[in-house]
């Protein structure tokens, strides 16, 4: 199907397919000029994390998929830190590698630097866009010589093909986390969007929230974000994942959102899920910066093959407690067509 269902629920895991699709596609593409093209992603993994064991395995998943040479270079508990920044090193200075991440949390006992470490990426090949470097370069709108992480680029995408440009609306961001929250909002900002950033210390956080057209909520708390505060016909992306043990799932683990979804969708205009709304879109995007590296280090300046496929339907029916509203239809939210699967 499309990215976006019958309940107004955007979803992430059928826009990632398509992101995907188009980046498969778009190598292929190259390759029938420069055979020898072939992005290199490398994650760098200190110590034996069972779910950065997790993450990895689904990033370089993806790598195949796509045609991407993923690389997942496992490095022991005891490494330190001089071993860690000289791999790092080898990595930068190595030209079939044009991604690499440093998987976090480190799985270590030796004191090593995060954010040390971290920086010794190569700008260049941060793909995560974690480093000062990028994360200076976003937060000064040089968007075309900076990686930006790939959870908020991925908020981006979807925001984009519920139809909405976020030029002159208002926008909330709740959360702001060095990877979430403060890159959402820079970006948001440079999109031209009135950015209001939330936290832990905001007062009254369903004011701000209400004033939003379009709401991102990366607060890391369960149903931080009620229905009622909610302005009727907003955009809403939820971060949040918050596991919860349940015995009648299969996995024993019940995944909430920072967003109550149940009330929220019955006001929003279009709202993602959890799972299965932003999670599946980090991946993605890791995917699109990885293949924007490997194009940049080729000299190759295309802009990367369009993912949208819907088309634009005059009006739209509303969830229940919007019809009344306009907010939506001011937004310029259309409707879209679903895709043969």
């Amino acid at each position: 199907s499309s990215g976006i269902n019958a309940e107004y629920g955007i979803k992430g895991t059928a826009v990632a397919k398509k992101v995907r699709e188009a980046l498969r596609e778009e190598i292929q593409e190259i390759q029938e000029t420069l055979p020898e093209f072939t992005p290199g992603l490398t994650v760098v993994q200190v110590g034996d994390r069972p779910d950065s064991n997790v993450y990895i395995g689904a990033k370089i998943k993806a790598c195949k998929e796509i045609g991407i040479e993923g690389t997942h270079l496992k490095m022991p508990p005891t490494t330190t830190e001089e071993e860690l920044v000289g791999e790092i090193e080898r990595l930068n200075n190595d030209p079939n590698v044009h991604g690499i991440i440093l998987q976090v949390p480190l799985d270590c006992n030796t004191g090593i630097d995060e954010a040390l470490a971290t920086n010794a990426l190569s700008p260049s090949k941060d793909v995560d866009g974690l480093t000062d470097v990028n994360a200076g370069r976003l937060s000064r709108g040089d968007l075309k010589r900076c990686f930006t992480p790939c959870t908020p680029s991925g908020c981006m995408v979807l925001i984009e093909e519920a139809g909405v440009d976020v030029k002159g609306k208002n926008v909330c961001v709740v959360g702001r986390s060095k990877i979430v929250g403060a890159p959402m909002h820079d970006l948001l900002l440079w999109a031209h969007g009135t950015v209001t950033t939330c936290h832990s210390r905001t007062p009254d956080l369903g004011y701000h929230i209400k004033q939003a057209d379009v709401v991102v909520v990366a607060a890391g708390k369960k149903e931080l974000v009620k229905g009622d505060m909610i302005k009727p016909g907003a955009v809403v992306i939820d971060c949040g994942i918050n596991p919860e043990p349940d015995a009648t799932k299969k996995s024993g683990v019940k995944l909430w959102g920072d967003v109550e979804y149940g009330a929220a969708k019955e006001v929003a205009g279009y709202i993602t899920p959890v799972p299965g709304g932003v999670g599946p879109m980090t991946v993605a995007l890791l995917m699109r910066n990885t293949v924007t590296s490997a194009k940049r280090m080729n000299g190759i300046t295309s802009p990367h093959k369009p993912i949208r496929s819907y088309s634009t339907i005059a009006g739209r029916q509303f969830p229940p407690a919007a019809r009344s509203f306009s907010t939506a239809a001011s937004l310029g939210l259309r409707a879209l067509r679903f895709l043969k699967k």
